[in-house]
């Protein structure tokens, strides 16, 4: 089928799939859980093909950990799925009850967004994700990964398919592979309510300007870890290395290390020692490079996201010139302070302008599983609509429904009734 037929039958298919039961789309939830592992020797068959290719594309070694599927990222995936079955039904709620002038009632109530259309990069786990996630927040899906998982993405979205096979309407999700799929899906504003694109700055820019369809950017992650001169060293040190090595090519991982100048001479040689044991590469500016050994850290660092065992570190005179760096060069993603100082903390807190602004912990808690969202379909960097990691609340928007007994607005205009405006 064209992309324009798909994008079709999934406009006719979200119409269905916002009034399925919770219970039917906790069903289709769990037929995907057990097609997964019924599959999965097929599937781990299919991305060892896909890894196959990539390294004899010499794909750096952080992306192809992140192409890989094996049987922790399944376990992953179906531990998000049975979290997204324990979470009660995002769709039918009411946020608001009104009384507009008696017997006339308003009621702002929660429900699916539609149609999405998502661009995502070579992560399998990453399509599971978001179908199992639109799936329970009633959403028709349009998904496209990254070619290098050409094979895994067919494998999981057979699955996927085998799994929801005569619970959902057809149409409910469908995959996309080429390049000219995203052109012509981008075209497709009669029928696609939002565009989810997950990549570089420079990408969502592209989708944005290539489209009418609403776009919920999901940019890069330059992430930061400032270090106060009121950090606990050792909790500092700590949270470095998990923000940096706890996983690499993730968008939640820290960049960038910003070092108060009152501490540098203590923290850096003891943190700079529990990186290397983790095989970091150290890039440090002209302060930096005095304290510890180091390469020269360039302007083009500051603006890097290495997705690799990489580091920046950047010593500062001041709380107030590491949130001048964090809002300059950040992409407004996940930033952290190590402080024990009160003042210092909630500076920092109000200042920062990202999604995600942690306070002693590391940047690696910016994720929809870890709060509790089940699943995300990514973060978004954006302010309107959702921001931060999109979980079913931020795949849901909502509609007024006004519940009268035969008022007119001329009535109120001629006295006859009389607002009350009650919240019921």
């Amino acid at each position: 089928m064209q992309v324009k037929e798909l994008a079709l039958a999934a406009r006719q298919a979200a119409y269905a799939l916002a009034a399925l039961p919770i219970d039917k789309r906790n069903q289709a939830l769990e037929g995907i859980k057990k097609a997964l592992i019924r599959n999965k020797e097929i599937i781990f068959a299919r991305n060892q093909l896909d890894l196959e290719d990539a390294e004899r594309e010499s794909l750096a070694a952080p992306l192809i950990k992140r192409l890989k599927f094996d049987e922790q990222k399944m376990q992953d995936v179906l531990s998000g799925i049975d979290s997204l079955i324990r979470l009660p039904d995002p769709l039918g709620n009411t946020q608001l009850a009104r009384e507009l002038t008696e017997g006339l009632n308003l009621y702002r109530v929660s429900c699916p967004i539609g149609v999405i259309g998502v661009i995502f990069e070579s992560r399998p786990d990453a399509l599971v994700q978001i179908a199992t996630l639109c799936l329970k927040s009633g959403n028709a899906v349009l998904l496209k990964g990254g070619r290098e998982a050409l094979r895994t993405n067919r494998a999981l979205y057979d699955t996927i398919m085998e799994g929801t096979r005569n619970i959902l309407p057809d149409g409910w999700a469908a995959l996309l592979e080429t390049r000219d799929d995203v052109n012509e899906m981008l075209s497709q504003d009669d029928s696609i309510d939002l565009i989810i694109p997950r990549g570089s700055n420079q990408f969502v820019k592209y989708i944005m300007d290539h489209t009418r369809i609403a776009v919920m950017g999901h940019a890069e992650g330059l992430c930061h870890t400032y270090v106060d001169q009121s950090a606990d060293l050792d909790q500092a040190v700590k949270i470095v290395v998990d923000a940096k090595t706890q996983a690499l090519a993730v968008c939640n991982a820290t960049e960038t290390l910003l070092v108060h100048e009152a501490i540098a001479m203590d923290f850096l040689p003891r943190c700079a020692d529990a990186l290397r044991e983790k095989d970091v590469e150290i890039r440090g500016d002209e302060k930096t490079q005095a304290i510890i050994l180091c390469i020269p850290a360039t302007d083009a660092d500051w603006e890097t996201e290495y997705l690799d065992a990489i580091l920046s570190i950047r010593i500062v005179d001041s709380l107030e010139e590491a949130i001048a760096h964090i809002n300059r060069y950040g992409s407004h993603h996940t930033d952290a302070i190590v402080a024990k100082d009160l003042a210092a903390q909630q500076k920092f807190m109000a200042l920062v302008d990202s999604a995600g602004v942690y306070l002693n912990c590391s940047t690696r808690f910016a994720d929809g599983f870890r709060y509790g969202f089940g699943a995300e379909v990514g973060i978004a960097t954006g302010k309107l609509h959702a921001r931060g990691p999109v979980g079913l609340e931020g795949l849901c928007t909502y509609k007024y429904c006004l519940l009268g007994s035969g008022q007119t607005v001329q009535e109120t205009v001629d006295g006859t009734i009389q607002y009350t405006h009650k919240d019921l």
